[in-house]
């Protein structure tokens, strides 16, 4: 059985991060191009200091697998993550979602994977999100359709 547990990120794991998002079959999979690495490197120092942020770094038997991120945009909070192809389908993202979401207690929490990132979809429901109902689905966005759920566990 893996181990898997959080921590803060640490400047070695952005290496990482950005070497997990520029495997083509990740992105495309998420439909999320991969970002030039000054760009990407930019992007997590930025969020890295903001104090409304979340940012976890993944471990699964001390290794690093990826990363959580919730953050607040327009009034309503959203849950990111993404993880290295060598985790996909062992249990990881289903736990360490588990172990964040016991952490970030903010609901309604919501997230929003392309209709194509089925694992994604699956990943989301186990941990509680439910899809939103299809007349409050967003509109494609240049040509990409995501699929809306949300976590609202409260009383």
């Amino acid at each position: 059985m893996t181990t898997v547990v959080l921590r803060p990120v640490e400047d070695d794991d952005v290496e990482i991060f950005h070497q997990y998002e520029s495997d083509p079959e990740a992105s495309r999979r998420a439909a999320f191009p991969a970002r030039e690495h000054d760009r990407f490197v930019a992007h997590f120092a930025k969020i890295r200091v903001d104090p409304t942020v979340t940012l976890r770094t993944v471990l699964a038997d001390g290794e690093v697998a990826g990363n959580i991120v919730e953050w607040e945009q327009d009034g309503q909070h959203w849950l990111g993550y993404w993880f290295g192809r060598a985790f996909w389908g062992r249990g990881v993202g289903t736990a360490a979602l588990r172990l964040f979401l016991d952490e970030v207690r903010v609901r309604p929490l919501y997230a929003d994977p392309a209709e194509q990132n089925v694992g994604s979809v699956r990943l989301l429901e186990k941990v509680g999100f439910k899809q939103v109902p299809p007349e409050e689905q967003p509109p494609p966005d240049n040509g990409i359709t995501h699929i809306l759920l949300v976590l609202d566990d409260s009383p």
